[in-house]
């Protein structure tokens, strides 16, 4: 029995380059969602708005799910070869993307409790006021959605194709921020309909239902973010195309050789490493004969081949 590993040092092996673009871009999310925040949170005390009292606090969840993604970027980067990570530090950033969700989950419950509280104390509303103060959020909203959205774009848009098939892995940790502002998006445009409508047809009862509404949207956007990101956390990624892709190659090789154990997981953004054991009758053949036939699938970046000799 002999095997071999595509890199005798693993701990000095890059996995995942980072998204730079992506980082500054968070940030200047964080900082533009800061300034409406606050923007939101003063127009609602001044015009007795309690509607945009709300979005304010609300917003406030925001900035510090963005500001998370932004340290997970950071700390990623700073932290990036450091002995202590195995392979690299790139789920740092998917433990931001978690949290994250967690956070919207948190957000989704908060907004079904005030809509609730409003449906049975209807507060009184100064809306041509508000509707201009939640107007600019929205425009705010949006615009850090194209700047996340331009970061996710160019990270992905670099790819080459070496005749084999691709697989599309976003960054979660981006993936979390851009939802996190579409949220506010969704919930900004819910305010202004529900301001609208109180102000021309005294429908006071549109507000809390809009925000009913938009908590369901972003409790279905919080759930599929933390199932992905569950997912590489606990390396439950074994239904990952992949793997099926290096079954074949095994099976299609010219040696001739049986999977006895595979093991695969992420440890980048579209990056893989794998672990396979291998039970094959040529007394010739190597690990490195397998990894070159592995190396067709350019997202495998960490192989490691066990060889069982049998007649």
């Amino acid at each position: 029995m002999n095997a071999a590993d595509t890199a005798p040092d693993a701990h000095s092996h890059v996995f995942d380059e980072g998204n730079p673009l992506a980082q500054r871009n968070t940030l200047l999310a964080v900082l533009l969602t800061a300034v409406m925040m606050v923007a939101e949170i003063a127009g609602g005390w001044v015009f007795n708005s309690m509607a945009l009292l709300a979005d304010g606090w609300h917003m406030s969840s925001h900035v510090i799910a963005l500001g998370l993604s932004f340290l997970a970027y950071t700390f990623a980067r700073r932290l990036a070869g450091h002995q202590r990570f195995a392979f690299g530090t790139w789920k740092i950033e998917i433990l931001g993307s978690y949290t994250s969700a967690v956070l919207l989950l948190l957000v989704a419950l908060g907004m079904v409790w005030e809509s609730g509280q409003r449906l049975l104390a209807p507060a009184t509303i100064r809306y041509d006021e508000a509707i201009v103060v939640a107007a600019i959020g929205l425009a705010v909203n949006l615009a850090c959605a194209w700047l996340l959205r331009d970061a996710h774009e160019h990270h992905h848009g670099h790819g080459h194709d070496h005749g084999h098939v691709h697989h599309h892995h976003h960054d979660l940790n981006l993936r979390s921020a851009y939802i996190h502002v579409l949220a506010d998006a969704a919930t900004s445009v819910l305010a202004i309909v529900a301001l609208f409508g109180g102000k021309l047809w005294g429908a006071a009862w549109l507000d809390p239902a809009m925000g009913l509404a938009g908590a369901v949207v972003v409790a279905a956007w919080a759930v599929g973010l933390l199932r992905d990101s569950a997912r590489v956390l606990l390396d439950a990624e074994m239904d990952a195309p992949v793997v099926e892709e290096i079954r074949e190659v095994i099976a299609a090789g010219a040696i001739p050789a049986r999977i006895c154990d595979l093991h695969v997981w992420r440890v980048g953004a579209g990056k893989y490493a794998c672990i396979v054991s291998l039970a094959t009758p040529d007394a010739t053949a190597t690990p490195e004969d397998f990894k070159r036939q592995l190396a067709v699938h350019e997202e495998l970046v960490h192989i490691t081949v066990e060889l069982n000799r049998r007649q």
